[in-house]
Formats: structure tokens, C-alpha cells, sequence
């Protein structure tokens, strides 16, 4: 399945919907052959012009439920922070490899580790909104890192709306996740609308996560954006390997 900028319309039963908002998206170039361990079996990194990225995201989780139209109050809104890698599969379904998903509800990680095998991890977490600034924080609390938590600081100044150049829709317009599950690999796919996009400027950025899950950058960061979210739904996991 081709990157495209509207999603394919899903088929099947709905397997959770949710709305992520507030996003902030920044993005370094990686070596494929340098992220291919951390891809599941029968999943490549997906590439562009030679080269794969991956994705630093803090955001805000509201309205997470079960099904297409029901949302959790309490359990389905948190802030997260994912890192996040580019793939494709043999059927050339691209999709999202999550190296890590920092969340602020222990009880929302537990649930997602044991569905669908997400790397979620339990976080101190604060978003803060003021003016035309955005600030992200976090601290890893479980599962701990020696010698001390993974920390984010993401600070960003929100500009005028933007036109995405063809590597940022290439990025942004992800249709579904690859992740191991039961001992195997699936594709979950997911449909949203256009990302409604804003330029960023950093402010403050002060990061662990993209090197604490080991993920080595190979050049300087694209433009960060920022988007107000969208509303998504997934569909049912669709096997692999």
C-alpha cells in the first residue's frame, strides 16, 4: 500500500478509535540498515530517496476507547511521547514501528502491552500550553533505564498553517502499525482525516528517549510541525508472519 495523503477506507470491525491532539512532530534521517534489528520479522524500514527517519512525537491522548464511537473517560485521556520508526512489509503495507510509547496512565500501558504488544511504558508526564507555546515533558518510570529515567523536554513556538512537502506527507500520512503479537506479525491498520499543519519552532528540546531505545540519527533534524490532531480509527490486526 502506497503512502497517500487520505486514508484507505477501513473494512472490517473497528478495534479502538481515539482523537490525538496538540502534536508536535520532529524528525531525524536514519541508515535503514542501521534500524532493520528493531523492525518485527517480515517488516522492512521503509525508505525514501535512500534513506529512513525516525519520529520523536509528543502529543495528547483524548476520547481512547474500544469500538469506533466509545471513548473510556479517565482511562482514555493521558499525554504521550512515542519514537517511533518508518516500515513496509512483502504486501508494501507501510506503517509505523514504535520503539517506545511514553504515557502518563499505568493502567493504559498495561492494557496495550498485553493487546496488542506495544512497547508503552509508564511516564511522569506534563503537557502545558501558553500563548503560541507548547511544552512537553516526561520522565521514564517504568520499565526503569539504569542509570537514570529517560527524560523529554520538547518546547515549541506554533506558527501559520503549512503545506506539507512530499517527505512530510510521506511521514505524517501513516495508515497503519506493525508490532509482534502472540508471536506474530501484524498490521493494524487505522483512517483518519488530513493532518491540519503548523510550522514549529523549537524552543527548548532536551532528549533521551530517540537514544536511550538506541536508535542511531544520521543527520540533522527536518522542520518540526505541529498539528491541532485529528480523530482516528483502528481496524482489526491483519497477520504478517
Amino acid at each position: 500500500m502506497a503512502v497517500t495523503e487520505s486514508a484507505p477506507p477501513l473494512s472490517g470491525p473497528r478495534l479502538s478509535a481515539q482523537r490525538w491532539a496538540n502534536l508536535t512532530f520532529l524528525h531525524w534521517p536514519v541508515e535503514p540498515a542501521a534500524v532493520q534489528e528493531f523492525l518485527p520479522a517480515g517488516v522492512r524500514p521503509d525508505v525514501i530517496d535512500g534513506l529512513s527517519y525516525v519520529g520523536l512525537v509528543p502529543f495528547q491522548m483524548r476520547g481512547a476507547g474500544p469500538g469506533g464511537r466509545l471513548p473510556v473517560p479517565y482511562f482514555g485521556d493521558f499525554a504521550e511521547t512515542n519514537v517511533r520508526l518508518y516500515s513496509v512489509d512483502d504486501e508494501g503495507r507501510s506503517g509505523i514501528v514504535f520503539r517506545t510509547l511514553e504515557a502518563s496512565r499505568l493502567s493504559t500501558v498495561l492494557l496495550a502491552r498485553w493487546s496488542l504488544g506495544l512497547p508503552y511504558t509508564w511516564s511522569a508526564m506534563r503537557v502545558t500550553h501558553t500563548a503560541d507555546l507548547w511544552r512537553y515533558r516526561s520522565a521514564r518510570r517504568w520499565p526503569r533505564v539504569a542509570p537514570h529515567p529517560l527524560r523529554n523536554l520538547v518546547t515549541v513556538r506554533v506558527g501559520d498553517p503549512v503545506r506539507p512537502t512530499p517527505l512530510e506527507t510521506w511521514l505524517t500520512s501513516r495508515w497503519g502499525l506493525h508490532t509482534r503479537l502472540a508471536g506474530r506479525t501484524v498490521w493494524v491498520p487505522n483512517e483518519h482525516g488530513p493532518w491540519p499543519l503548523r510550522s514549529a519552532e523549537i524552543v527548548d528540546l532536551d532528549d533521551d528517549l530517540v537514544a536511550g531505545v538506541g536508535v542511531p540519527v544520521a543527520g540533522d533534524m527536518l522542520r518540526p510541525l505541529f498539528s491541532p490532531g485529528v480523530r482516528t480509527t483502528f481496524g482489526w490486526p491483519q497477520r504478517v508472519r
